[in-house]
């Protein structure tokens, strides 16, 4: 499971990862290239964090 964030729904998408995967996952940032073209899974601002557990 992978789950894209921007700032304000990081702790959202950390509980929706506790909740389905039972397990911590790991909290990475958007790689440099990829900001401009990434989008946060729950609002269409650019997504900050990955959450995911690769």
């Amino acid at each position: 499971m992978k789950i894209v964030s921007c700032q304000t729904h990081i702790n959202h998408a950390l509980d929706v990862y506790v909740a389905k995967e039972k397990t911590l996952p790991q909290m990475k940032f958007v790689p440099e290239e990829e900001k401009l073209s990434t989008k946060c899974d729950y609002c269409e601002q650019p997504a900050l964090y990955v959450v995911a557990n690769e």
